[in-house]
């Protein structure tokens, strides 16, 4: 008599293990939540430190696929990217930026030594300068929000709206979606996704301006859309470099999610949606 085989690793319509993501989730919120309530200085910390991991996770795969980035200037630069925001805001994440891809240019032209010449300089610089502006300067915007007047507030706006969107945009494209966005990129995306992720992503966007910033409730409706675009095209951003390097996660960190860049590809470029809009409007 056979026996009834199931695949141990049960995974939705999207491909994930769904009850250790939602359980990986969870955690991640409620550690965010305590941190914004009680200790919002830890902020810098726990972002700073999801970075370092981060930009180990795709300098590793990098490598894997025969790039050779600087690494050492990527991961220390990018630490003084982030920090300096705090006593110095933008011109001072804009200075260290710069100097790390100096340093950077020049890294990479001695990594052979003074007497051989640099192979694949141009390609590897590019990919060094592209890791360095893709997480430690997008992520400068989020950890900067923090210092602002009600910065708790703002960071909280931003984790709420991302993730609204990510709540919309899953459930319409698992109940609704039949026309792929861009196949070619990410067959799993829709437009029906798109559309439930505008539509939760703005009641979450005004929700957040009206009840935590306590500010004109139509904040929202241009926060809402324009952050969900962004997040959506720096998903796509992240899936399309994973498919260059023949991959399908960054890492394996955290269960159902994969590694700490698959968690962050949308949140880099909204955390500067959110910076440029509520600096703009607030």
């Amino acid at each position: 008599m056979s026996e009834k085989t199931s695949d141990p690793e049960k995974k939705s319509r999207a491909g994930r293990d769904l009850p250790a993501a939602i359980a990986v989730g969870g955690g991640l919120g409620a550690a965010i939540i305590l941190i914004l309530l009680f200790a919002p200085v830890l902020w810098y910390v726990l972002v700073t430190a999801a970075l370092a991991v981060a930009t180990w996770e795709v300098t590793k795969r990098l490598g894997d696929a025969g790039y050779k980035v600087a690494s050492w200037p990527l991961l220390i630069g990018g630490q003084v990217v982030m920090w300096i925001s705090w006593p110095y805001g933008p011109s001072g994440v804009l200075i260290a930026f710069v100097a790390t891809v100096l340093v950077s240019m020049v890294w990479k032209l001695l990594a052979q030594g003074i007497s051989n010449a640099p192979e694949n300089y141009l390609k590897d610089l590019a990919l060094t300068v592209f890791v360095l502006a893709w997480l430690p300067l997008l992520a400068s915007f989020g950890v900067h929000l923090v210092t602002q007047p009600d910065g708790a507030a703002r960071v909280a706006t931003l984790m709420v709206v991302v993730v609204c969107s990510d709540v919309g945009g899953y459930a319409s494209g698992v109940l609704f979606g039949k026309h792929p966005m861009a196949p070619a990129i990410s067959p799993k995306k829709s437009w029906e996704g798109l559309a439930g992720s505008l539509v939760v992503g703005t009641i979450g966007a005004v929700g957040c301006v009206w009840l935590l910033l306590d500010n004109h409730w139509w904040i929202g409706l241009v926060l809402g859309p324009v952050l969900v675009v962004c997040a959506t095209l720096g998903d796509l951003v992240e899936s399309q470099v994973k498919r260059d390097l023949g991959i399908k996660d960054m890492g394996t960190l955290l269960p159902g999610h994969g590694g700490i860049m698959d968690r962050l590809d949308s949140l880099l470029p909204s955390a500067f949606v959110v910076w440029a809009v509520l600096t703009a409007l607030l």
